[in-house]
């Protein structure tokens, strides 16, 4: 495993985005781990996540796209940290834009924040974390309608590697439904094979049995 997937997962813990327990999802699961991605609120802790979101753009996507799109609202901080990232470490300059809840009909009007979109733009779309995929389902249809815009991928930070609607987990259903490649900084198979049995923060974070209860969900929840 690269060493910046490593660094990611223990970033994940320092930042308590992370967390082992029990614990009840939107969907209803009795989760063994969460993941809130809300955690991440400091500066330097920002200027990170963007560091790590750039190195797995370069790795899966590539630099030869145009904009990054954060759909509202927690995708948005994460296309500017990004954006920025990439500038700083490759030294390439590529657009940030969003989507608004409600269109605005005054001053910068529309329904996007950050740049224009327009045909011929080449879109990496990024998100936090992906179980359902219904900010794609809002969001793929206003990318479409700005012109003849290209979406090369999706981005997370985490794939949870359960099922979606289906049987496939909810990245892979999106990558067949629309057509376009998806990829995560890291999935919950390298975090538990790097963090099982080892210190990290102090303490071991998935034990024996944390062990069994992330197995016990994933025979149970697991994508095919």
């Amino acid at each position: 495993m690269e060493a910046y997937k490593q660094e990611f997962i223990e970033f994940m813990v320092e930042s308590q985005v992370l967390k082992f327990g029990e614990f009840t999802l939107k969907s209803g699961r009795k989760s063994p781990f969460f993941m809130n991605a809300g955690a991440y609120v400091t500066g330097s802790q920002l200027r990170r996540l963007g560091e790590y979101y750039a190195k797995a753009i370069h790795d899966n996507f590539g630099l030869d796209f145009d904009v990054l799109f954060g759909p509202a609202y927690k995708g948005i901080p994460l296309a500017v940290a990004a954006a920025m990232a990439i500038s700083q470490l490759y030294g390439k300059d590529v657009r940030y834009c969003s989507n608004r809840k409600e269109e605005k009909d005054h001053g910068d009007t529309g329904i996007l924040l950050g740049s224009k979109l327009k045909s011929g733009d080449r879109v990496v779309i990024i998100e936090d974390v992906t179980t359902s995929g219904k900010s794609i389902e809002e969001t793929f249809p206003i990318l479409k309608a700005q012109g003849d815009v290209q979406v090369k991928g999706l981005i997370v930070s985490l794939d949870r590697m359960e099922r979606g609607k289906g049987e496939k987990s909810a990245l892979k259903e999106m990558r067949d439904l629309y057509g376009f490649d998806t990829a995560a900084i890291v999935d919950m198979a390298e975090v538990t094979g790097y963090l099982y049995g080892r210190e990290c923060q102090g303490k071991v974070l998935i034990d024996e049995g944390i062990k069994k209860a992330l197995d016990a969900y994933y025979s149970q929840y697991g994508a095919k």
